[in-house]
């Protein structure tokens, strides 16, 4: 599904990350890991088109990337979950929703505003998808509400139920956990365990290593821009690289950072 070979990207001359590879199949959950300064997020942008490699290449089902724009991949299915609760203002959480099957949209902006039948069916359709994206992840009792209005945990939600509106082939999350409350976290973990079951290929980016660890297929972990180590989640706990960069300088480490 993703496929990640010798990718670079500098800044000011400083390595953020340097010649990772890594591979992700169809269907998998892979994590990714590391302390503060990694690399992990300028690797995420490397995925998502928010940003473009100084070398390497990145290939979605076989196809180069690098010069596709973040719309063009997200027509391809390729959908994010930034970090942070990105929404729009002053929208209910069902419109909001149905923001994300706009990369899939064909009748264009002279049928929406002459109003035309083919438009009509078309939105009834992407509101229909946002309604079952919504209660795939919970939240239709919220549906009519301003999205700003929810709380963290939900809108956090609300942003998986945006991205699965495209009907992705595969799911971006970049810190989906970060500022999250323990029942929040537990209730986000669930959900990336029930798509993960569903077979939608996943590729997660956690400051959180038990979050990872729990959810995760296969870890890949990063310091200082470069991989350091893969392998199950079992494999990491044990290797001690990833113990001295990330965990600790012992078992009993912080499984935080």
């Amino acid at each position: 599904m993703l496929d990640v070979r010798q990718v670079s990207r500098s800044f000011g001359g400083v390595f953020a990350v340097r010649d990772v590879t890594l591979s992700v199949a169809d269907g998998e959950l892979r994590g990714i890991i590391g302390p503060n300064g990694a690399g992990k997020s300028t690797l995420f942008n490397l995925v998502s088109g928010h940003l473009q490699p100084d070398g390497g290449t990145v290939r979605y089902r076989g196809a180069r990337l690098e010069r596709r724009s973040p719309h063009r991949r997200a027509r391809d299915g390729i959908a994010i979950v930034f970090q942070g609760a990105r929404i729009f203002r002053r929208m209910t959480a069902v419109e909001n929703v149905m923001v994300g099957a706009h990369g899939h949209t064909r009748c264009g902006f002279v049928a929406g505003a002459l109003r035309l039948p083919g438009q009509h069916r078309e939105e009834r359709a992407i509101r229909d998808r946002a309604w079952e994206a919504l209660e795939q992840v919970g939240l239709t009792a919220w549906a009519h509400r301003e999205a700003e209005s929810l709380p963290l945990g939900q809108q956090r939600q609300l942003q998986v139920a945006r991205a699965l509106c495209g009907e992705p082939r595969l799911l971006l999350l970049d810190e989906p956990a970060s500022g999250l409350r323990a029942a929040e976290r537990e209730a986000l973990a669930a959900l990336v365990a029930e798509l993960h079951a569903g077979g939608l290929t996943m590729l997660l980016i956690e400051h959180d290593v038990g979050f990872v660890t729990r959810l995760a297929d296969r870890v890949t972990v990063l310091d200082l821009g470069e991989v350091i180590a893969e392998g199950t989640p079992e494999e990491i706990g044990r290797d001690e690289r990833v113990i001295t960069a990330y965990l600790g300088d012992g078992a009993g480490g912080d499984r935080r950072a």
